[in-house]
């Protein structure tokens, strides 16, 4: 059991659980398990991230490895930087979409992976048993900065996006939540051709803007924004560029499942393969895999990475918001996710809208329900009961990450802990929106109740049903 890292990397709330004597030992005992000479070292635009960053750069040093820091970047840019700079591993600091309060450590191996989840576990038996090496005076590790990473990592980037042919001059709202992809962004989407709108793309780690996760109630109130600038489409992405949301400034915020069903078509119209995807993607991912021709595999939340180790012929492995594609690196990246989108509209004369209108459609819901930790356990154990109280005999199961029922009639309800916030997620789809509205009150209702019952009398429910 895992007693530091969540669903992605180690995340919380600064001096509580995230200091700079955790990001040391983290370093320390990355540079140890990695048996390393060389570990590369970023971070986004948090208040605290450049003293974390530090941190693990001196536990790097400490254990005999040399350290490459190349500062404040997005989360793609370090671990493509992983291999340019031909590093052992790295270490990047961010608490991704979590309030400017938070932060985190994700650690990476030599290929700009991601840690599988028995890697997390060996590591942080090094982090808690204090075993990593100690260099004497003369072989501790040297420091060097880097501070054109992320021109580098563009350069690259255009010569892969770069559009073959340009049929529509697309115009682009990019909103990057003042965080480091406010860096990279809006500049690649620029040298491809597109006309660039960007918005809250000053670097700032209080994100003034807007709450750094782009969920849609979030990004709702700047759609009309969107539409009265006439753009073709509206991107946006969290505090460290991972994460992309996709907008359609005439129909509102596209459910990140389709978008994932927009690139595995593109990808399969190409070659067959395996489409992966988290435990928490719909029906449309799998109606236009099965269409194509491609095969898909269901992995948990966070650990779409490890489905590549498993397969040799995945084409993507995604998860809402999150895209990997192997052909380009083996590392979660929003920034080439959002070239990717804007190459296809260029290429194929086609909106967001004219593309999505090829892929299904279902009503669907992503909730989240703020328990605090005392609660999260009991009131996650209260909605699986309440859920296998709908089922009838004839569903499916999938308890990888979470309880998740697939009902006979295609519709869907997962129930899972966040395993970076003291929520409980509540993710679902149904092919009516009426009949999805009675679910999710009824099982949000069940978990009100059960907080009262226990004497608190708010308890904090976020997001919504989206048609």
């Amino acid at each position: 059991m895992r007693r530091l890292f969540g669903t992605a990397g180690i995340r919380g709330r600064y001096l509580k659980k995230v200091s700079p004597e955790l990001a040391y030992k983290v370093g320390a005992s990355l540079a140890t398990y990695l048996k390393g000479n060389k570990i590369v070292i970023g971070g986004d635009g948090r208040l605290t991230t450049p003293l974390l960053r530090l941190a693990a750069g001196v536990g790097s040093m400490t254990s005999g490895s040399n350290v490459i820091d190349i500062g404040l970047v997005p989360l793609p840019v370090l671990a493509w930087s992983i291999i340019k700079y031909d590093g052992d591993g790295g270490i990047y600091v961010t608490a991704s979409h979590n309030p400017p309060t938070d932060n985190g450590l994700k650690v990476f191996n030599k290929e700009g992976m991601e840690f599988t989840e028995a890697m997390e576990i060996d590591l942080e038996t090094l982090i808690f048993s204090g075993g990593w090496r100690t260099s004497d005076w003369d072989s501790v590790g040297k420091r060097e900065e880097v501070l054109n990473a992320v021109e580098e990592y563009l350069n690259q980037l255009y010569s892969v996006v770069k559009p073959s042919l340009i049929k529509l001059k697309p115009k682009v709202l990019v909103d990057t939540a003042n965080g480091a992809p406010s860096l990279a962004t809006p500049l690649i989407l620029k040298s491809m051709g597109a006309e660039v709108v960007s918005l809250n793309s000053n670097v700032d780690g209080r994100f003034p803007g807007r709450l750094p996760e782009p969920r849609p109630d979030v990004l709702e109130p700047f759609i009309p924004v969107a539409k009265s600038l006439g753009t073709h489409v509206f991107f946006a992405q969290d505090g460290d560029g991972d994460r992309l949301a996709v907008i359609d400034p005439k129909d509102g915020f596209i459910k990140q499942d389709r978008i994932i069903a927009l690139i595995a078509k593109h990808k399969l119209e190409e070659k067959k393969g395996t489409v992966i995807v988290s435990i928490d993607c719909g029906n449309a991912v799998r109606d236009v895999v099965s269409d194509l021709g491609g095969k898909l595999a269901v992995v948990k939340l966070g650990k779409t990475h490890e489905g590549i180790l498993r397969f040799n012929d995945a084409l993507i492995a995604a998860e809402p918001w999150k895209l990997i594609d192997p052909s380009w690196g083996k590392w979660i990246d929003g920034i080439y996710q959002a070239a990717l989108i804007t190459k296809l509209m260029m290429e194929t004369g086609k909106t967001i809208g004219e593309l999505m209108s090829e892929i299904p459609n279902y009503p669907q819901a992503r909730y989240s329900i703020a328990t605090g930790e005392s609660l999260k356990e009991s009131i996650y154990e209260v909605l699986v009961n309440e859920l296998k109280g709908l089922m009838k005999g004839k569903e499916k199961v999938l308890e990888i990450d979470g309880f998740r029922v697939d009902f006979a009639d295609n519709s869907w309800i997962l129930i899972r802990k966040s395993g970076t916030e003291p929520k409980v997620r509540i993710y679902g789809e149904a092919k009516s929106v009426k009949k999805l509205e009675e679910i999710i009150k009824s099982l949000i209702g069940k978990a009100v109740n059960y907080a009262r019952s226990k004497g608190y009398e708010e308890i904090e429910v976020e997001g919504k049903i989206i048609p």
